[in-house]
């Protein structure tokens, strides 16, 4: 594919973006395509993997920005800093020689994007985004962009996996 293909998943709480990046990442190895995924946490609040040894929290509580805990074919790493950009966690995300990275959020960010609409109040974000390739909605919705139903996910998996990531 010549390089990871990075694409977003967006909309507002509880509108079935989750569900859809779990649904693309299946659909994704069922394909034999190498698929990464990274998930804003953007309800506040910090994430705490219970997995990540005392001497790795004591690392960071010293200042040290990453700190990383391998084992049992799983890599956590752990790191500090005020604001994540997106940019910079592709950045780390480069090293696994990935086709496509799928990224949960960042609705800001001007990757392509499929944007998941749940009702008319988040129809706003159809007029604040950028690079919008497709729209799933949960009602009757006319649009210049390409609209799938949220009850037909797998009619936006394929246009997913068969046009959007080969352009």
């Amino acid at each position: 594919m010549g390089g990871s293909k990075v694409f977003q998943i967006v909309g507002y709480q509880n509108s079935g973006k989750t569900t859809l990046m779990e649904k693309l990442i299946k659909t994704g190895n069922e394909r034999g395509l190498k698929v990464g995924s990274i998930k804003h946490h953007g309800h506040g609040g910090s994430l705490d993997h219970h997995m990540i040894n005392k001497d790795s929290k004591r690392h960071l509580r010293s200042g040290s920005l990453v700190s990383t805990v391998a084992g049992e074919d799983t890599l956590l790493i752990e790191a500090t800093n005020n604001e994540w950009k997106l940019e910079e966690i592709i950045g780390i995300y480069n090293g696994f020689d990935l086709d496509v990275i799928l990224v949960e959020g960042y609705k800001y960010s001007t990757y392509p994007k499929v944007v998941l609409i749940k009702n008319e109040e988040d129809l706003s974000l159809l007029e604040q985004l950028t690079n919008i390739r497709a729209v799933v909605s949960w009602f009757p919705l006319e649009s210049s962009y390409r609209i799938f139903s949220n009850t037909q996910l797998e009619n936006f998996i394929d246009f997913f996996y068969e046009s959007i990531l080969i352009n």
